[in-house]
């Protein structure tokens, strides 16, 4: 009787040169071009030193990863070899479509190796939450590659290395067309590999960190080899990673990190906001207060400048080595400004920068709350303001569509919101939006005519040159536009800030303005911490001769949500508040804290110590100032560590719990607000 797999040709295998042989070359295929870009990887970025031994678990744990990872992206082709016929199996027609959906798919697995690169060149991660959110911009995204890497050179090896593919697998599975398998075969074949994840998944419950991807069936986690988070990152697959940051994008936060009980959470928020000047409300679980103040003092207007990528590390008054990017804030930090040396920011993209600058809100794991769909009324400080009779407008220099920006902003206390569109004859344009002095001029235009209302104002503007592929206009700069340099574009957005200054220095509103100038985030993630915290120095400066009578430095500590409370301080008028940040002019050394995020892991830095809260409900402890050494991994946490873990525990779970039950605001019939209204008025 005949088998129901028939013989081979001969002088063939009789299984590995047919159609299912292919599929184990197809799988070996994509784990050899992950090892390679492991490797890569490796050499190019790996800790100094790597210990061997973590080195050689992370090597393990991501071929591990990748054998998953290869299974899961070969389904279809196995699926496709389980539901053709012989008889079309072997039809020219089939052959030719075949070998052309090969040569798509390798074409794009290789480009995709290539990207993977660079993107962990940019961030020192695999696909990340960033890599999911650029998916929604494509137009911004692939000009911007275009712009920024030699892409036609890269395409054209990712084409000759998919050829060189297709014609190796066709010569070694010429036969394989010629090979039958009956259906009963197929079925069962399929079967098996339907049945592969059904004893996956135990496995994976009890192997423990070498091979765990998963501590449940949906339930994501990332690898974890080492104490070094670039190492760990290494240890990772690309497509593992990706698919793992799109689904906890909208995680439910008490599943998948610690909690306290609900009371003792705000009990300890509570304590953490308290100071001389704010009033709590009655009601236990709540963060509302109000901050008493004179309501007699006049209202200044504000400007904010939320500068992109504007790190600390290129500010030559906040330490900068080499020579300084930013000669003109140097200038004005130390001839009229307050310049606060010891603030992080909240994460490492724009919308963190947005909710905690703007919001004073902790950056919770998964998407910004400027891009969340329960964020119709949260508290800004545009909010607060308009509270007290400010107008309010929103300058950008790109698309509002761009993270929901335009939507955030108009729905929580902006006015107006003016983008790319709104600006006639630009100056100079990226694929980003118009150049940093076109927004600086229109800021100056919009302040000036705010002013002629005699109304107070907050105009907050957000820059877009420091940005790949970090090109500007000709001549403000020495430097050649056309190299594409991070540093020369941090250069002309130093530039573009100099020339708003001096403009507005001659301009009415100069004497009753607060003028801010802070980071959304640094510009490079660098770091073996599970929250690089080095890379996450900003710079805070405040200057304008209603508040800064002489130049000075700051040195408590704080992060992106202090802005907010801060400017108000300042303005010293009464308002209530639910804003997780505190007045850093007002705080005790003792007090200060920042509030961190990266990727899915949250942090509280204080007194010397970095607690981290992970997915799954894991805790990392780390000791150093970072502003002095290395921050390195504490093994041992003592009782004064596990406080900093309930703290930090206290702050994101209470944040988490205002946000989803849309109580992130401030009631206008709430506490004292009734006053404070009442003086809108007063000048």
């Amino acid at each position: 009787m005949q088998s129901l797999d028939q013989e081979a040709l001969p002088g063939r295998s009789n299984w590995l040169g047919s159609r299912y042989g292919f599929a184990v070359f197809w799988i070996l295929s994509l784990m050899f071009g992950w090892l390679i870009l492991r490797l890569v990887l490796f050499i190019a970025f790996r800790p100094t030193p790597a210990p061997v031994r973590d080195s050689l678990l992370g090597f393990l744990t991501g071929t591990w990863r990748d054998f998953l990872a290869a299974s899961w992206l070969s389904l279809p082709l196995l699926f496709w070899l389980f539901v053709l016929p012989d008889r079309r199996f072997r039809g020219r027609w089939h052959r030719r479509l075949f070998w052309a959906a090969c040569l798509v798919f390798w074409f794009g697995e290789i480009f995709l190796l290539f990207v993977e690169y660079f993107f962990f060149e940019e961030f020192r991660s695999r696909f990340n939450t960033v890599a999911v959110d650029y998916l929604q911009y494509p137009k911004e995204v692939v000009i911007n590659i275009w712009d920024s890497y030699h892409v036609g050179v890269v395409l054209g090896v990712c084409l000759a290395l998919a050829l060189g593919w297709v014609i190796a697998a066709r010569k070694v599975f010429a036969a394989m067309w010629e090979r039958p398998f009956s259906a009963n075969s197929r079925l069962l074949k399929w079967g098996a590999v339907i049945a592969l994840p059904v004893w996956l998944i135990p496995l994976l419950l009890t192997a423990g960190t070498l091979t765990g991807v998963m501590d449940s069936p949906i339930r994501l986690r990332p690898a974890q080899v080492s104490s070094d988070r670039t190492l760990n990152e290494i240890a990772n697959n690309g497509d593992i990673s990706f698919f793992a940051a799109a689904w906890t994008h909208h995680l439910e936060y008490g599943a998948f990190y610690r909690t306290l009980p609900r009371e003792e959470a705000y009990r300890r928020a509570r304590k953490l906001l308290a100071e001389p000047k704010a009033r709590f409300a009655e009601e236990p679980n709540s963060i509302l207060r109000q901050v008493t103040g004179d309501p007699g003092r006049p209202r200044l207007n504000v400007v904010i400048f939320l500068e992109e990528s504007l790190g600390s590390e290129f500010w030559g008054c906040l330490g900068r080595k080499e020579p300084t990017l930013t000669p003109e804030m140097d200038k004005l930090a130390a001839q009229e400004g307050l310049l606060f040396t010891n603030i992080y920011a909240s994460g490492n993209r724009t919308v963190r920068g947005m909710e905690g600058a703007l919001s004073s809100f902790p950056p919770l794991p998964g998407d910004s709350i400027v891009k969340r769909d329960l964020s119709d009324n949260v508290e800004t400080i545009a909010r607060v303001l308009k509270r007290d009779g400010y107008a309010t407008v929103f300058l950008y220099g790109g698309r509002g569509i761009f993270d929901g920006m335009r939507s955030f902003t108009v729905r929580n206390g902006y006015d107006r919101f003016i983008e790319q569109k709104h600006f006639e004859h630009p100056t100079f344009t990226t694929i980003w939006g118009v150049c940093d002095e076109d927004l600086c001029q229109r800021t100056i235009a919009e302040c000036r005519e705010l002013s002629k209302t005699g109304q107070p104002f907050l105009a907050t503007a957000l820059s877009v040159s420091n940005h790949k592929p970090y090109t500007y206009p000709k001549g403000r700069i020495p430097e050649d536009p056309e190299k594409r340099e991070r540093d020369y574009a941090v250069k002309y957005s130093d530039y573009a800030l100099g020339e708003f200054f001096k403009a507005a220095r001659k301009e009415a509103f100069w004497t009753n303005t607060i003028f801010v100038v802070v980071a959304d985030h640094g510009a490079r993630v660098y770091g073996e911490q599970s929250i690089p915290i080095q890379s996450y120095e900003i710079p805070l400066l405040i200057a304008g001769p209603a508040v800064v009578d002489k130049p000075g430095r700051i040195g408590q500590l704080g992060c992106s949500l202090d802005v907010p409370p801060t400017i108000l301080g300042l303005i010293g008028r009464p308002y209530a508040s639910v804003f997780l940040g505190r007045d850093l002019l007002s705080s005790r050394p003792e007090q200060g804290r920042a509030l961190l995020n990266h990727n899915r892991d949250i942090g509280l830095l204080a007194r010397d110590r970095m607690v981290v809260l992970g997915l799954m409900k894991t805790v990392e402890f780390y000791e150093g100032n970072p502003k002095q050494v290395v921050v390195t991994h504490l093994p041992s946490p003592t009782d004064s560590e596990i406080e900093l873990e309930k703290d930090a525990i206290a702050i994101f779970q209470v944040a988490d719990d205002l946000y989803m039950h849309q109580k992130y605001r401030v009631d206008d019939r709430t506490m004292d607000s009734e006053p404070t209204r009442a003086q809108a008025g007063s000048p």
